[in-house]
């Protein structure tokens, strides 16, 4: 059995909550400032969509879960090995998560916005193969958040399809 075995997968000590905690904070607190600074509004409200376009009250919920979900997933990645490529993927698509929405509805750009989402598609499924055999718990916690991302990819295309 490997190290990244017998680490335990729960907060074992002040500092595994404190860590986990901060990530939680730190995640949902940059994900709801990016959100409530860059809203759909009117450019958005104008755009023709898709009929599977979500109601706009859906995001709030779906995104405050899926964030505590990344941080967690962050967390265990960061205890079991903090240089590893897993946590590389980790940061990547958290930064790539927090520039979609400038991209897309800060700048008022389709195009943008698919630049950014498709790696970090990308970056979520490469962190669910990478971690699938060390952590398989953080990989099942990426799968809701994969198949959101790959819905708001699909999202994405069509908007820039019907406008």
């Amino acid at each position: 059995m490997g190290m990244t075995q017998a680490i335990s997968s729960r907060p074992t000590s002040p500092r595994d909550w404190f860590t986990l905690i901060a990530f939680v904070v730190v995640v949902q607190a940059v994900g709801t400032l990016i959100g409530v600074t860059n809203t759909p509004g009117a450019w958005y409200a104008g755009l023709e969509t898709p009929p599977f376009n979500p109601p706009d009250w859906l995001f709030a919920p779906v995104w405050t879960t899926l964030y505590v979900l990344i941080a967690i997933a962050g967390w265990r990645t960061f205890r079991r090995a903090p240089m590893s490529l897993a946590m590389g993927l980790w940061v990547v698509q958290m930064v790539l998560n927090w520039l979609w929405s400038p991209a897309f509805f800060g700048a008022e750009n389709l195009w943008l916005g698919l630049v950014v989402i498709v790696p970090m598609l990308i970056a979520i499924l490469a962190f669910i193969a990478v971690t699938w055999r060390s952590d398989r718990t953080s990989a099942l916690l990426f799968v809701l958040y994969a198949i959101w991302v790959s819905f708001a990819t699909l999202l994405n295309v069509s908007l820039i399809w019907l406008n």
